[in-house]
């Protein structure tokens, strides 16, 4: 399925649910969706599973639903997934600015022009990302 197609499937509880499985260890039941994502039965969960499944971004094995194939589309673009866990992109970034600034100001002997250059620089750059980062991060499934 081409990526415009699984992007317009994947939207609203669908993608929420699909969200869960990205994040999970093992496969999830129904019922483990049905809580997770509050939802009113099961029935409405089994939907959803069963949409990402036909779809091809989830299998069913024995009752659990695994991820079968992970997908950048959309929003789902802006992260990154490491083992279970998913990290907006932009956090990478803000941990280099941070750290360079840190250790600047930890080696800075004496102010200067190019001294404070230097520190707006690595200051702005760390504010730009970090609010990118939790601009993201708010967007979330």
């Amino acid at each position: 399925m081409s990526d415009e197609k699984v992007e317009a499937e994947l939207q609203g509880n669908t993608l929420r649910v699909y969200w869960s499985i990205l994040k999970s260890r093992d496969g999830v039941g129904v019922r483990e969706i049905q809580r997770a994502m509050d939802f009113s039965s099961p029935t409405l969960a089994a939907y959803h599973l069963n949409k990402l499944c036909e779809i091809g971004l989830v299998e069913q094995k024995k009752g659990k639903y695994y991820l079968a194939k992970i997908v950048k589309v959309g929003m789902l673009d802006q992260f990154v997934k490491v083992r279970f866990l998913l990290f907006p992109r932009h956090i990478f970034y803000v941990t280099v600015f941070a750290s360079l600034l840190a250790l600047y100001l930890l080696r800075l002997e004496q102010l200067s022009f190019y001294s404070v250059y230097a520190l707006v620089f690595g200051a702005l750059g760390t504010c730009i990302f970090l609010y990118e980062t939790l601009r993201i991060w708010r967007k979330k499934p």
